[in-house]
């Protein structure tokens, strides 16, 4: 049995994460009373009495929280944060994006859960860079909404409230955490336009990447990038590839959608293949945090992989 302590397990992450290990044999979850639960010697010896520490806190607490651990303590780490998504000590939790990628989470001693925005676009746009499909010095914008609990329970407040506003554009100063996670991890030469908004709905969310093809030096067609991504994701259990026949008329992300843990890809060209939408749907609190934590932990700890998820 592996003892499982998750630091940060009253937020919306937390919560999401604990309720999936609930009832699990394989797991021994370490708690901690409300009193005591940001006391710093009793985190401490939580996280030394830990097999793995899931982290789902402030970045700077995240960080914290790591020099907590004694270095021969043998405790490893899942952190949700955004703390150490590009730090290079740091095991990138996201199996699904490289060959062979999960035998190296599966020994990793620090993995960091990705973001839910960058989890949607780099499934869309590293496996195409990687082939050098698409080029990597191209300008990429990146339009993606949310369901409000992204924002954790601040924000959830503000939409459950009153009147919350029913589209909320932010990031406007061009600036985002999220930046340097997609440009590092796609293997981009410019980090990409990234326009975020959060829409009254609780959890799911949508990332749009227009790619003009045509007037991308080198890029590949329409029917050779739907052709790359799915053979890239033909066994993934998770990740469903969507292309070809007659379009639908919209996609939606409903007002209070059921958790979920997929990540549906959904591919769109013109006529003559020169132009192409790509958009990534997925549960910001599924895939997107809490359930990307919980197949990394399966990983690491040799439970099957897909073992609390929801498909």
């Amino acid at each position: 049995m592996h003892k499982i302590f998750i630091d940060g397990a009253s937020g919306t992450t937390g919560l999401e994460i604990r309720e999936r290990l609930r009832g699990r044999a394989a797991f021994d979850l370490i708690a901690l009373d409300d009193g005591v639960r940001r006391d710093v010697a009793k985190r401490r010896e939580a996280i030394a009495a830990a097999d793995i520490v899931i982290l789902c806190l402030p970045d700077e607490a995240a960080r914290d929280a790591v020099a907590l651990a004694e270095s021969a303590s043998g405790t490893r780490f899942i952190d949700a944060s955004s703390a150490h998504r590009t730090d290079l000590a740091w095991t990138y939790g996201f199996p699904e994006l490289w060959q062979d990628h999960r035998s190296v989470i599966r020994t990793a001693h620090l993995v960091s859960n990705p973001g839910c925005y960058p989890t949607g676009f780099l499934a869309l746009v590293a496996p195409l860079v990687q082939r050098g499909l698409i080029p990597a010095d191209w300008p990429y914008v990146v339009s993606g909404v949310s369901g409000y609990s992204g924002g954790g329970k601040p924000l959830i407040r503000r939409y459950s409230d009153g009147a919350p506003p029913s589209y909320r554009a932010y990031a406007l100063s061009l600036e985002h955490k999220h930046l340097g996670e997609m440009q590092g991890h796609a293997g981009l030469a410019h980090a990409p336009i990234f326009s975020p908004a959060v829409v009254p709905a609780y959890r799911g969310m949508l990332i749009d990447v227009p790619l003009p093809l045509h007037a991308m030096s080198g890029a590949a067609g329409a029917q050779d990038i739907a052709a790359a991504l799915g053979a890239h994701y033909q066994d993934e259990p998770l990740v469903r590839v969507h292309h070809g026949g007659q379009p639908p008329d919209e996609l939606v992300i409903p007002a209070a959608g059921p958790p979920s843990d997929r990540l549906d890809l959904h591919l769109f060209a013109d006529a003559d293949g020169s132009r192409m939408r790509l958009i990534a749907m997925l549960d910001n609190l599924g895939k997107g945090a809490s359930g990307a934590a919980v197949q990394n932990l399966n990983l690491m700890t040799g439970e099957p992989e897909t073992a609390g998820l929801l498909i």
